[in-house]
């Protein structure tokens, strides 16, 4: 399922500032050479996430997904001076071309990969988070999700993202595939948590903005 018509998303596109050169350098690269591009997080959410650090302002922030690295260099540009984005992602393979394109960003300096896995590495962070962006394995949001909260500050964000899952969230239970009903479940989780106030967005595959309460 089509959750956003793809005229609205060439709409909000066309108003939207461009994507950078090295960011369009990586989009095509992505889509050219490496499985499942869709998983991009591409112009639109990418500014998104660009606009929100650059509001937050943050000292730290944590990505527990990396891909290809297109969400931590839009991510980083919202650093303090002294900044750092840790991002954390299973797949050794595409190590090299993430760190290609964090030097051709300017940001080698700013972005830590860290290669393995997320449930094992995050406890081994010592840091406090301002910000965290979950875009991994969608049957791990709700342990990554429990995992960061000691470590995000009061007033931090998380930001999980494919919380709607191609539109199949929208489906009768018995029709939707395990992700999808992994993500019902990280909502609803979510959503009885009295520690935190939730927005969810309908951008690209859906996106839930999650504050930590004071």
């Amino acid at each position: 399922m089509d959750v956003i018509p793809v005229a609205v998303d060439a709409y909000a596109e066309k108003y939207s500032s461009p994507e950078g050169s090295v960011l369009n350098r990586l989009n095509r690269e992505t889509y050219l050479k490496v499985e499942q591009p869709h998983m991009l997080s591409g112009h639109l959410q990418g500014q998104y996430l660009t606009m929100v650090s650059q509001m937050l302002q943050p000292r730290r922030i944590l990505e527990i997904g990396t891909y290809t690295g297109y969400s931590a260099i839009c991510l980083a540009q919202g650093l303090t001076a002294d900044g750092l984005l840790y991002t954390i992602d299973i797949n050794e393979e595409r190590e090299e071309m993430c760190k290609r394109y964090f030097k051709e960003a300017g940001l080698e300096q700013k972005i830590q990969l860290r290669i393995g896995k997320a449930a094992d590495i995050i406890p081994q962070l010592q840091e406090t988070f301002d910000l965290v962006f979950i875009d991994a394995d969608k049957q791990g949001y709700d342990s990554y999700y429990d995992l960061v909260w000691d470590k995000l500050r009061p007033g931090g964000f998380i930001l999980a993202d494919n919380v709607l899952y191609h539109g199949e969230v929208l489906q009768e239970e018995q029709q939707q595939s395990s992700n999808a009903k992994a993500m019902v479940r990280f909502c609803e989780k979510v959503k009885a948590d009295n520690r935190a106030t939730q927005l969810l967005l309908t951008i690209r595959d859906g996106l839930l903005v999650i504050r930590k309460n004071n």
